[in-house]
């Protein structure tokens, strides 16, 4: 009777559930990249329990528009003129480019011709959009010269994409953000950036590579910028869109744009993240993505040394943990030259293999998911929150009695 009740409560069991990342990737795509700020959670629970003014203006008592739950906000953070937001940074492409560069060519660099997660590829998106790729330059070098020489009556766009999931070094040049904006408005040419992960946070205050920011591309005057909410902004799944007035009235108008909106429970997350950004030193604390990132190796050391203690109380020989140093990365196809110095613990089991040893992990309620290094199995506390440290002891303590 027991064997029939413990297979019934696996099969009624959600699929989706939460797991311990102690891989040491902040934004883990695979673990559900970005985790929510109190703020946003807690918002999002009130929105979810209740009806709300998602498309109803309280001022004027009529219907309003979804946007306008964020987008003063993202153009008070940003500087922009107006925004927008749809599910993800890929539908904001597609979406744009509909609007935009459709039956025309749109002029991008020939290394800016990204593949981000999926084996999705900007070449894919752009041909489903309509639009006509016109490649420029070499893969390490394009020079504004390209640009110019490309332009005809056919030429809709030029795009810039932010190569965030990989660096070319070396022999490389490349077309900055202003002379490319210049030269849009010399020639009446609207120019677009894809951002990818976008940030308006400045990394390189905090020891890190700096990431360029959504408000130096709006500086820039590039007229139109997406990025993703997920991701470095530490928000839910959202592609965001800030640009000029005039082609956001286009893009909102595109019968596209009902296909690709968001919900009301993801909208109430973005809000409450955004409002967080009006204070930075607030968001860093508060946005668990900010903070783990920032996170000084003193702060994880603190953590690993109280883990080491607790697994210490287990009390079994055939279990060997030692504290090493590792490196955490940040994920989500950003900063991929970034090393995070880490505080990491390995394990190891008499007995076991390292790949049962984090097969049984994976099987712990909750998961707990971490890395092999060095035939070695390795718990990132990068990634790890306070809570998860009794339960990843008690998940061994239970592996070793059985």
């Amino acid at each position: 009777m027991e064997k029939v009740r413990a297979c019934v409560d696996i099969a009624m069991a959600p699929n989706l559930k939460p797991v311990i990342n102690a891989t040491g990737v902040v934004v883990h795509t695979n673990l559900g990249r970005s985790v929510l700020a109190d703020d946003a959670i807690q918002n999002m629970a009130e929105i979810a329990g209740s009806y709300s003014n998602l498309e109803f203006d309280l001022d004027q008592g009529r219907r309003g528009s979804r946007y306008s739950a964020v987008e003063d906000l993202l153009c008070e953070l940003t500087g922009a003129d107006a925004a927008m937001v749809v599910n993800n940074n890929a539908a904001a492409v597609l979406l744009c480019l509909d609007t935009i560069a459709k039956d025309k060519q749109v002029i991008i660099s020939r290394g800016e011709l990204v593949e981000i997660g999926g084996s999705f590829r900007i070449p894919d998106v752009m041909a489903k959009s309509g639009a006509i790729l016109k490649e420029v330059g070499a893969t390490n070098r394009t020079h504004l010269k390209d640009y110019i020489s490309a332009i005809n009556e056919q030429t809709g766009l030029l795009l810039k994409v932010h190569t965030s999931n990989y660096t070319v070094v070396g022999f490389t040049a490349s077309v900055s953000l202003k002379e490319l904006a210049a030269l849009g408005k010399e020639r009446n040419i609207p120019v677009m950036e894809d951002l990818g992960s976008g940030t308006f946070i400045d990394f390189s205050s905090y020891g890190m590579i700096r990431e360029p920011t959504v408000i130096d591309s709006v500086e820039a005057g590039i007229d139109l910028i997406t990025f993703s909410g997920d991701k470095l902004l530490g928000g839910p799944q959202t592609g965001i869109i800030i640009g000029r007035a005039d082609i956001l009235n286009r893009i909102k108008q595109n019968p596209l744009t009902r296909a690709l909106r968001i919900d009301k429970l993801t909208l109430a997350a973005l809000e409450s993240t955004l409002r967080l950004y009006r204070d930075p030193a607030e968001a860093v604390m508060k946005i668990p993505t900010l903070r783990m990132l920032t996170r000084n190796i003193e702060q994880t050391e603190l953590k690993a040394n109280i883990l080491m203690e607790v697994m210490a109380d287990i009390n079994n020989p055939r279990l060997h943990i030692k504290q090493i140093r590792g490196i955490s990365r940040v994920g989500g196809g950003a900063l991929p030259l970034e090393e995070i110095p880490a505080v990491c613990i390995a394990v190891t089991v008499e007995g076991m293999s390292t790949n049962a040893i984090q097969t049984a992990m994976r099987k712990q309620s909750p998961p707990i998911i971490g890395r092999i290094e060095n035939d070695t199995f390795i718990l990132d506390l990068r990634t790890t929150s306070d809570e998860d440290i009794p339960a990843i002891a008690r998940a061994f303590s239970m592996l070793l009695e059985r």
